[in-house]
């Protein structure tokens, strides 16, 4: 499966590599769409990257998912979206959806369980899904925030809730930290059950996921602590690994679990 990936940093970088050296049974490296144009890696154009490809992997941010997805999609190469948190946008997801014949898939990135709610809202709709996510407060730091605050997060010695609320809402305020609350949102089916919160801790050495939801087939509880990407400490180490166990399942399907 000849795998082409937009954009090469912390988790693009990472996956672009492994699919270059061959570590991917069934799948091979067909170009990096990059604009800092690594050295180490076969630089393409996007026009290029889909006349070559069969799967594209978005690894560059929510909004070049708006841009280009769609062109992914109509162009009838299957898409791998890692920016999850940019189908809060209704208006996205359905124009994504609505674009084929390529077909989406949507990466499970730092977090899992996502398919046991799936499974349990299926089976009846959930009344209530909380996702808490903890990291290091340096940086949970926003442009949004005016200069007092940013100043004053930076220095906490103290844990400090910084936003709770609508999973929406905190998906649009934290774009590059709450990817994770869209995925829980997806899975369950329903933006409107899921409240997430985002919490900077000056001692969290890992990030933290604490998911909880509630309905009629039973009630879960799911921790999920992540070592931060060294090169990007706002996403998790683990989630280049999540998007290369997607293509290999993608690649040559075995014993999968979807």
């Amino acid at each position: 499966m000849r795998t082409g990936v937009i954009g090469a940093g912390a988790i693009g970088g990472v996956v672009a590599r492994a699919l270059r050296d061959g570590t991917v049974p069934g799948a091979t490296l067909s170009g990096v769409v990059d604009p800092a144009g690594p050295a180490d890696l076969p630089v393409v154009s996007l026009d290029e990257l889909l006349s070559t490809s069969d799967l594209v992997v978005e690894a560059a941010g929510q909004r070049a998912l708006a841009e280009v997805g769609p062109q992914v999609l109509a162009a009838g190469r299957d898409l791998l979206v890692v920016s999850v948190g940019a189908l809060a946008d209704d208006a996205l997801l359905a124009k994504l959806l609505s674009a084929g014949p390529g077909e989406l898939h949507l990466s499970t990135g730092a977090i899992g369980g996502l398919d046991l709610l799936r499974a349990a809202a299926r089976m009846a709709p959930l009344s209530r899904v909380t996702i808490e996510t903890t990291k290091l407060a340096a940086n949970l730091v926003q442009p949004w925030m005016p200069d007092g605050q940013a100043e004053r997060l930076r220095a906490t010695a103290e844990p400090v809730e910084l936003m709770r609320g609508p999973a929406r809402e905190v998906t649009a305020a934290f774009p590059k930290s709450a990817n994770v609350a869209a995925s829980v949102a997806l899975a369950a089916g329903d933006w409107d059950v899921v409240e997430a919160a985002v919490i900077a801790d000056p001692a969290a050495e890992l990030t933290s996921h604490v998911i909880t939801a509630e309905g009629p087939a039973g009630s879960y509880r799911f921790e999920i602590r992540n070592r931060p990407s060294p090169r990007t400490p706002t996403s998790s180490e683990v989630v280049p690994h999540a998007v290369l166990g997607a293509i290999a399942a993608l690649a040559e399907p075995r014993v999968v679990f979807r």
